[in-house]
């Protein structure tokens, strides 16, 4: 079985960041899945609950900045890990 991480943040597919973001899980062979701040709101637990780790994307001006500290909120809250880029 393969860990598999949210990347929270706003996928934008000619962001070279995000493309390299991207490349970067798929070389570990991680799974992984973009979550748009918009998505998460006040109910982080029922998008994120699928996540073993989350990684706050890189190089985002997020749409939603409650979004994404309700993500980082809900990693420190519950103990899964977390990376800031």
């Amino acid at each position: 079985m393969r860990a598999s991480i949210g990347i929270v943040g706003d996928f934008d597919p000619k962001n070279r960041t995000h493309q390299f973001t991207n490349r970067a899980l798929e070389q570990l062979g991680l799974g992984f899945e973009w979550v748009a701040t918009e998505a998460i709101g006040a109910a982080p637990a029922a998008r994120l609950a699928g996540a073993d780790g989350l990684w706050i994307a890189p190089a985002s001006p997020y749409r939603s900045m409650n979004g994404a500290l309700a993500a980082i909120r809900y990693a420190r809250e519950r103990g899964v890990p977390l990376v800031g880029t």
